[in-house]
């Protein structure tokens, strides 16, 4: 399902939110962990979704329920 820029921009906002779990962002735009990681990765640069999977990594590994 095509996605309006408005969305995509609410959905990487969400993603690289620390307060947002994939949970919450699949309840809403219906898209799986898997399908927002593809997402973030085509529409940030590089180094930007690197980054942000490395936050992501290191967190969770940290913590229980963190995205």
């Amino acid at each position: 399902m095509p996605y309006k820029d408005e969305d995509i921009d609410e959905i990487i906002e969400m993603a690289l939110s620390d307060h947002t779990t994939f949970a919450q962002i699949e309840q809403l735009y219906g898209l799986k962990e898997k399908e927002v990681k593809a997402l973030m990765r085509k529409n940030l640069k590089r180094g930007s979704y690197e980054a942000w999977r490395r936050r992501v990594r290191t967190f969770s590994d940290r913590r229980e329920h963190y995205k």
